[in-house]
Formats: structure tokens, sequence, C-alpha cells
């Protein structure tokens, strides 16, 4: 039960050390619960609604009304994937008010959500896939020899994130004492905190020993991507990159670090590997996850179908002529 000294501090921030500790979120869900939190107060606060004599906005004693309310403000400029996300924030805040005997019950649990329309991942071809990786060090040859370890660190982080189909921010926190190139492994630290650990393809190691050797990294747990002032490298940086290379490599549609994920399941899935197995690479906690991808693969699936069953059209259409 949240104490007298804690409510000092604000329910907000009690709920972000709640989930920051106990529930292991990781610090970029904490900026976004914290934002979405903050954003429903100013919201009460220019409302005039829940205010206490001295003004103050009482988060606690919202009730559905006060929800519906802020739902139908947040449609005037949102849009729907926003809206859900920030609903279903202040779904888990009040949950955490109920646990904590603060409310008796939770005044957003009934309220409903813009129903979002799932969108296949964009995913790039194999070709295309191959001209991406190799579009950095094609490039860097034109940069003058300063340039040489930016060119080596892009190629690494392509090379990378379509190997082993890592989310941006696991590639952009990895410390040198995360990788294992001798065994061709790369330890994670996934969402919720959780580690996994993924296998690393030949040509990602081969792009990864040269880049290391360029920045004379031999050991220790120093950031593995940096940028040209020796900072770790940005999630938002490495997104910028993707879509200069995405671009130089004569691909014209929106290519993200996230697409690469999706490609690299989707290539896993077309050559025949187990979907329980991608799940695991992925750091995927449900399968229903993971199955978003066979969507993608449908094309492949049914070409083989048509290839291997008796009963297909193609098949059908043989004994038909005999």
């Amino acid at each position: 039960m949240v104490s007298r000294n804690a409510e000092k501090h604000g329910f907000i921030h009690q709920f972000i050390h709640y989930l920051s500790v106990e529930k292991n979120a990781s610090p970029h869900t904490c900026r976004c619960y914290r934002r979405d939190l903050e954003g429903f107060q100013d919201f009460l606060k220019n409302s005039g609604m829940v205010l206490s004599p001295a003004g103050k906005v009482e988060i606690e004693k919202v009730d559905r009304i006060d929800i519906r309310k802020y739902l139908s403000f947040l449609h005037r400029k949102n849009r729907k994937s926003s809206i859900a996300r920030k609903i279903s924030t202040l779904r888990s805040f009040y949950k955490y008010l109920v646990r904590e005997q603060v409310i008796p019950s939770n005044p957003a649990k009934s309220v409903s959500t813009p129903k979002i329309e799932k969108t296949l991942p964009t995913t790039l071809t194999v070709d295309e896939a191959f001209r991406l990786m190799e579009s950095p060090e094609t490039i860097s040859e034109k940069f003058s020899e300063g340039s040489r370890e930016k060119g080596l660190r892009d190629r690494a982080i392509l090379e990378l994130l379509y190997s082993s189909g890592l989310r941006v921010s696991e590639l952009v926190g990895l410390n040198s004492n995360q990788l294992d190139l001798d065994l061709g492994i790369v330890k994670v630290m996934g969402k919720g905190r959780k580690e996994r650990i993924v296998p690393v393809g030949a040509k990602a190691i081969e792009a990864l020993v040269a880049y290391l050797k360029e920045r004379k990294i031999v050991e220790g747990d120093e950031p593995i991507f940096v940028n040209s002032l020796g900072g770790r490298l940005t999630a938002r940086s490495v997104g910028r990159l993707m879509e200069g290379y995405s671009r130089r490599s004569g691909i014209f549609r929106k290519v993200s670090p996230h697409s690469l994920r999706h490609t690299f399941a989707t290539h896993l899935l077309d050559a025949g590997a187990d979907i329980r197995e991608i799940q695991e690479m992925l750091g995927h906690s449900s399968l229903s996850t993971t199955q978003r991808y066979t969507h993608v693969s449908m094309g492949k699936l049914m070409e083989v179908y048509d290839k291997a069953h008796p009963r297909s059209f193609r098949n059908a259409g043989r004994k038909n002529d005999k």
C-alpha cells in the first residue's frame, strides 16, 4: 500500500518507480509512460478537473467520465495508435493504484479504445537486403580517409540488424563485452530487461571485426556503436543513416531499423525455419506476435503448396491435361 511519504512524491512518480524496479521496464518504456501520464495530468489541470482547493490535480480522483472526456480530446489531434497507447497507459496506472489500495476500482478499465488497423510490416527482398548491406562499403570509397571508420561502422550496423533481428534499442545499447565473435553470438538485453543469446552470421562477424579493429576495441564494456564525438549512437541516428543508405541503394520505400528485423524473420521463415525458434531469437514473449510474420510469407507458402500438394491448382491442371 502506498505510504503517506510516498504520496508526497506523487502517484505518477511512484508508478514509474514501480515499473522500473518491480517490473524491470526499460528506461525508454518508463519515459513513455511518464510522458503519457504527465500529458493526462496537464489535460486535467487545463480543463479544471479533479482539482484540490489549492489548484493541484488529484489524479487519483478521476472517474470514467473524466477519461472519456480525455479520449474525446485526444481524437482531435492524435492517430488511433497514439490514442490506444495513451489509454493503455492509463489502464496500467489505475490498475497499479487499485493494487496499492489507493482507489477501489479502475476507471479506465471499461473505456473503449479505437480499433487500430493492422498493417503488414515492411520487408525487403533478398536482393534489396544484399544491396543495402553493401551500400556503406561502396559509398565510403568516395569519402575521405577520415570517414573510413563511419563506413565500417554503418556496414556493421546493417549486417548485425539483418543477421540477428535486433531491435534498434538493443543494437545501440550493445557493449563490447556482449559480443563473442569466436562463438558467433551476441547477448542482448531485451524488453523487460530479459537477456537472450542470438546467433551472428558470418558476414556480420566479418563486418564487426573490421569495424572494431578500426576503432581498436579489443575488450572491455564500452559502447560498440559510437558517433563522431565518441558518444553512444542513438536509435534516431541509426534510423537516419538507414534512410540515406536505402535511397542510395535504389530502395524507394520507407526502410527503418525495424524493417530489417521483419526482413530477418521473414527470410528465415521463407527458408523453412521453425516459427518458435524465430520467436526465441526475436525475444517475443508471445507466439502471436511472431505469427504476424507468417502473413508476410504467405506468397512463399502458396508457392510451396502449389508445387508440393497433389490437389493444388497446378497439379490438378496437369491431371486434367492427361
